[in-house]
């Protein structure tokens, strides 16, 4: 708002039963006044004609909450498409009276990820980020926790902590449905199946595990898991671990990618001509696991929309505000599965 003349800060401080000086900080926007006092400038600049009914909506509305977003750094698409997601919500209008910042952070160690929840906690009012379950992280949400800052974790939980939410999928379903989908797809009768896994400090990665191998084990299928291998979500571990396992089992087939950067398997699949016979489901819609599907590399990519992910976590963050129960309106998460016969 334009500066206002003395004349009109004295009838406005007149009707309002207050100082000039406070009507001058509460119309420029100064801070130092207490929210029923700006109410009552606003008030009587309103009656007095001298402020538009739109301005006063704008001036009362509380100020955009500061939300940051904490993502594994790597070589992860999944991961990335959902940092452009939230940079997108941060440079278009949005709806939520929410300003959201991404920052990619070494998540797989848990000081780096302690001490990036510390470091962002002291000035945000929320954070939202894919956790670990470790006690040095759980340790750390309870003390942001008590200091009254929001906490929600997204696309994996962890057990045991104060925080607000969870957005994401159930993930032993997720586990169970990729097992049930790679017998169903398979045309072999036995023979091996590989895990590669990001990181067993994932819950979400370890419950996706617990639920293939129940049901594997339910459905008496006759095949048999290979341990999981770890590869933190990194395309050049990715591909190592598929090389290794194509060497040490001719036999395989079928690889079920628990994390993400799925194009390093892909690359040994192809470099080895089993691309065609291994049944490879993975994670996380992106361009290049478009590409696999639309190969045939890949059968199967599970998914859920980073969309939906940034705008429920959006969501959560201003109901808290509001004194409502975290997800009131918020929608659960669906887990949609791609083929290549219903590519969005």
């Amino acid at each position: 708002m334009p500066k206002t003349n003395g004349p009109i800060i004295r009838d406005i401080a007149e009707r309002a039963g207050i100082s000039p000086a406070t009507v001058d900080r509460v119309l420029n926007k100064r801070p130092g006044v207490r929210e029923l006092t700006a109410k009552r400038v606003l008030q009587a600049a309103a009656e007095l004609g001298y402020l538009p009914e739109d301005e006063i909506l704008r001036t009362l509305r509380p100020r955009p909450l500061k939300v940051v977003f904490l993502l594994p750094a790597g070589t992860n698409p999944y991961l990335r498409l959902l940092g452009e997601t939230i940079k997108d919500t941060t440079e278009k209008s949005s709806d939520h009276n929410v300003r959201p910042r991404c920052f990619f952070i070494d998540s797989f160690n848990p000081k780096h990820l302690s001490d990036a929840l510390k470091r962002h906690g002291e000035k945000a009012d929320g954070i939202a980020f894919m956790a670990i379950d470790h006690p040095l992280v759980r340790e750390t949400i309870g003390t942001l926790a008590a200091r009254g800052k929001h906490i929600v974790t997204i696309v994996s939980d962890i057990s045991s902590v104060s925080r607000t939410a969870y957005v994401g999928l159930d993930n032993r379903a997720v586990g169970r449905t990729a097992a049930y989908l790679l017998g169903r797809l398979s045309k072999h009768d036995s023979g091996r199946i590989a895990l590669i896994s990001a990181s067993r400090t994932y819950r979400a990665h370890e419950e996706r595990e617990m639920g293939f191998l129940s049901l594997m084990g339910e459905e008496s299928l006759k095949f048999s898991v290979i341990a999981a291998r770890e590869g933190h979500d990194d395309r050049s571990e990715n591909y190592h671990h598929t090389l290794k396992l194509l060497a040490e089992y001719p036999d395989l087939i079928g690889i079920y990618n628990v994390g993400g950067a799925s194009d390093g398997i892909a690359r040994a699949l192809r470099e080895k001509g089993r691309d065609k016979d291994i049944v490879f489901i993975g994670h996380g819609l992106t361009t290049d696991t478009r590409t696999f599907l639309l190969e045939d590399t890949m059968d199967l990519v599970i998914t859920q929309s980073p969309d939906s992910i940034v705008q429920n976590t959006l969501k959560i963050f201003e109901n808290v505000r509001a004194g409502k129960a975290p997800l009131t309106g918020v929608s659960k998460l669906s887990m949609e599965l791609v083929f290549k016969e219903n590519l969005p």
